[in-house]
């Protein structure tokens, strides 16, 4: 796909798209089919090997600006995010060289790993064994993980309910796993919490795999280390009990701090010093004690003491006090709205456009009334073709709205391109493309913009991977 090479796409889309070559399925191991558990509705991917060469096209080369990790370029082995051909956003975990020196024993682990399927999980769908390399494809959270929403957040604290629901989730995610037979996770913390796209918390499926020869299974501070792998160097699954209880601590104190220091004030009664200040008292104190008491029982010196998986997953159960309410909107960040349907099969550039004038002036209806006054005034100036006035509502909008929508990128994208500015209309179709990867109209606005800019070819590549999309769409439509 040419379109990403002009130089000012870097300015709205650092993640800069690559020509990206079909992922290569190995067909020695029995592919696993895919699983109805879905990120954003899309059904989760079939495990498979990828070849080095995609997974390098998917992370721009291994770019220092795609790196996820915590610890940034610092960490032992770094975590990238990707895109592959089809736009699905991946994580990409890069291990050191000679991290894994058995090709056989680290296939077998992934695909002992990739076998798991479970919402509460951030799944493994792949991974490459290619000479030296060793690397794991799992799906990308887009929402930070549980450390920067508890220590590093900015707008807001993460409310009590919600703090619960991340308890009660990855207790879920630990008691599907030991059904599975996968009991033991390696260096349970807060920063093995994702977030994804609905603001649901899920459990890092690369905890799952055991140890390499270069990694350790606790990387945190041996304060925080199960007293057991201090003695022998053993993972067991009480182990990740005693994990799960220093995460219970995150919860409550909003604080990373050591067990030992925490037991203290429990054996003290100073549950009210235990807790996070920041929830400035908004939270039950009976729900705080049973979570205390949980906590607790999980940090008991001797394993056998502590309580089991499902234990964790009954307790939190009944603590659920907004079921109904999304976690996006308990964590305070954006969901990213569903795009309508696209219109129907454009001709040419400038049908294309006819069509999108009478399409996205018609959709929307029931949005304006929700959406900010900016928001509304681009609509109305949009309605009247009073393009010049709709961006700078559109604009308005997107520089200080709580929602993403791809719809006021593809509107304001044609109005600059029936103002004559194209590249401003290019990189507003790429960030509605951004926020809903298989919406064709974002790639038809593409088009167009791009003959604008006279770049035909990549016109007419776009043109046809747009019908291509829509026409897989209406295919997938007709079948359901």
């Amino acid at each position: 796909m040419g379109c990403c090479e002009s130089s000012f796409l870097a300015e709205m889309h650092p993640e800069k798209e690559q020509q990206q070559s079909q992922l290569q399925t190995q067909t020695h191991p029995p592919s696993i089919g895919p699983d109805p558990v879905s990120a954003g509705g899309a059904g989760v991917y079939s495990f498979s090997e990828f070849s080095f060469s995609d997974l390098k096209a998917a992370t721009n080369n291994f770019s220092s600006d795609f790196i996820i990790s915590e610890s940034g370029e610092k960490a032992p082995n770094l975590v990238y995010k990707g895109r592959l051909h089809n736009r699905r956003w991946i994580a990409v975990k890069k291990f050191t060289k000679l991290a894994w020196p058995d090709p056989k024993q680290f296939a077998e682990e992934a695909w002992g790993v990739g076998k798991l399927r479970h919402r509460r999980l951030a799944n493994l769908i792949g991974y490459c064994c290619d000479g030296d390399e060793r690397l794991l494809v799992a799906e990308y959270m887009p929402n930070d993980t549980l450390a920067k929403h508890l220590f590093h957040w900015e707008n807001q604290t993460i409310e009590w309910a919600m703090r619960l629901r991340v308890a009660l989730y990855i207790a879920e995610a630990l008691d599907y796993c030991s059904t599975e037979g996968r009991p033991l996770y390696h260096d349970l913390n807060a920063y093995r919490v994702l977030f994804d796209e609905d603001g649901d918390p899920r459990l890092s499926c690369f905890g799952l795999m055991k140890n390499s020869r270069d990694g350790k299974s606790y990387s945190t501070n041996l304060a925080y280390t199960p007293p057991e792998y201090l003695r022998n160097g053993r993972v067991t699954p009480e182990s990740v009990i005693y994990s799960f209880g220093t995460v219970l601590l995150d919860l409550l104190s909003g604080k990373h701090i050591p067990p030992s220091h925490a037991l203290e004030m429990i054996r003290g009664k100073n549950i009210i010093l235990l807790m996070d200040s920041h929830l400035e008292g908004k939270f039950s104190m009976e729900e705080a004690t049973v979570v205390v008491d949980l906590a607790s029982q999980c940090l008991q010196y001797e394993p056998r003491e502590r309580p089991n998986t499902k234990d964790l997953v009954a307790t939190h159960a009944q603590l659920q006090t907004k079921p109904d309410v999304l976690s996006y909107v308990m964590l305070g960040i954006p969901k990213h709205e569903e795009a309508p349907s696209t219109p129907q099969r454009p001709l040419s550039a400038m049908e294309t456009m006819k069509e999108l004038m009478s399409y996205l002036s018609k959709s929307g209806t029931q949005q304006m009334r929700d959406m900010l006054e900016a928001r509304k005034r681009g609509d109305y100036a949009f309605r009247d073709k009073d393009f010049k006035t709709a961006i700078d509502c559109y604009s308005q909008f997107i520089d200080v709205g709580t929602m993403v929508s791809p719809t006021v990128f593809a509107r304001r994208s044609l109005c600059y391109l029936l103002c004559d500015q194209p590249d401003a209309a290019l990189r507003d179709a790429m960030q509605a493309q951004c926020v809903y990867p298989d919406w064709p109209t974002a790639l038809y606005m593409q088009s167009v913009a791009l003959a604008k800019l006279d770049m035909h070819k990549d016109a007419a590549d776009m043109l046809n991977e747009a019908a291509t999309l829509e026409e897989k769409r209406q295919r997938g439509g007709r079948a359901s």
